[in-house]
């Protein structure tokens, strides 16, 4: 553990809105990134919390993740230049360069709910070069939907964000079951951007799901991990987090989490699902590709795929097993 990463986060407290320590190696404060809670003030859900032998950020509300570095980085590119310098001068290594990256602070956007939208064009209005269409074509995305997903050509000016960088982001909107714009997110086109996502949301009694508005929910609803993933298999929705409840809808779910069975904290959240008694896809060890999209581009049938291998209980247990050892 380098005492140089604490030292770096006594400097930059002062500056974290309700910043405090709950116990050794372990910090909580207001998400700096999505402004944390629109609705109270008092909620913190930013943490700093010990990974090996290094502190790294994580927020719980917009889902934001960083090494101290990058956070640094994007707090403060000076701090973060000194606090790479001692590193190396104590022979640690350190990450990030001396290239400033965009402060992103949000503040409480002024939104008239759906009313919002109508300021920004629909995919489907942009013209076929236009790299917001073209990155969707790219990604074989079904046209039906680009009616239903927008282009802000200056995203944080449009969320009423404090950060002047410009950037371009398909707006991705977050409806309830009555079709009222309850948050959206933001995705970047910049393959350099720090933050693919950004997700905010304006009703923070709803949890944060994509396309809740358009499933029937007298049929099998399907939950992917994202919301281009849930175009590509019948009546999906996507959760636009990792901490999403979907226990308050009576639906039967079944849930489609990416192909990654090296990933430690998809593994657990596909176990904590077959506890719970759901119904879990886990893609057969032929399967390459990561996630549903680029089982597309592929030249998978995904529907397909997604159907014939559904297993729940013991069974899942099973499969499990064998799929981490892929």
């Amino acid at each position: 553990m380098s005492f140089i990463d604490l030292k770096y986060i006594n400097i930059i407290s002062p500056r974290l809105e309700k910043f405090s320590k709950k116990k050794d190696y372990l910090y909580n404060f207001r998400c700096p990134y999505c402004g944390d809670s629109k609705k109270n003030k008092n909620r913190a859900r930013g943490f700093f919390f010990l990974k090996k032998s290094d502190m790294v950020y994580k927020c719980h509300n917009c889902g934001v993740g960083r090494t101290l570095a990058n956070f640094l980085k994007d707090m403060d590119v000076s701090l973060h230049d000194q606090y790479v310098m001692e590193r190396y001068k104590s022979g640690f290594t350190g990450k990030g360069t001396n290239t400033a990256s965009p402060k992103f602070e949000f503040e409480k956007p002024v939104f008239s709910r759906k009313e919002k939208l109508l300021s920004l064009k629909k995919i489907s209005e942009l013209n076929i070069l236009h790299p917001a269409r073209d990155y969707l074509a790219n990604r074989k995305t079904p046209e039906k939907y680009y009616s239903s997903l927008y282009y802000a050509e200056d995203f944080n000016k449009w969320a009423g964000t404090t950060n002047k960088f410009k950037e371009g982001r398909i707006v991705i909107p977050l409806m309830n079951q009555s079709g009222k714009m309850i948050g959206y997110q933001g995705r970047t086109l910049n393959k350099n951007s720090t933050l693919r996502y950004i997700t905010i949301m304006l009703d923070e009694d709803h949890p944060k799901i994509y396309g809740l508005d358009k499933v029937n929910k007298t049929k099998t609803v399907y939950v992917t991990e994202g919301p281009f993933d849930s175009h590509f298999i019948t009546n999906a929705i996507a959760m636009c987090g990792s901490d999403v409840d979907l226990s308050c809808y009576d639906y039967r779910f079944i849930f489609v989490f990416d192909n990654e069975p090296r990933n430690r904290e998809i593994v657990t959240r596909i176990e904590t699902t077959i506890k719970r008694g759901n119904e879990v896809v886990i893609f057969p060890k032929g399967i390459k590709e990561k996630d549903l999209n680029d089982m597309v581009l592929a030249g998978h049938d995904v529907q397909n795929l997604v159907d014939s291998n559904v297993y729940q209980g013991l069974q899942a247990t099973i499969k499990l097993n064998e799929w981490k050892k892929v």
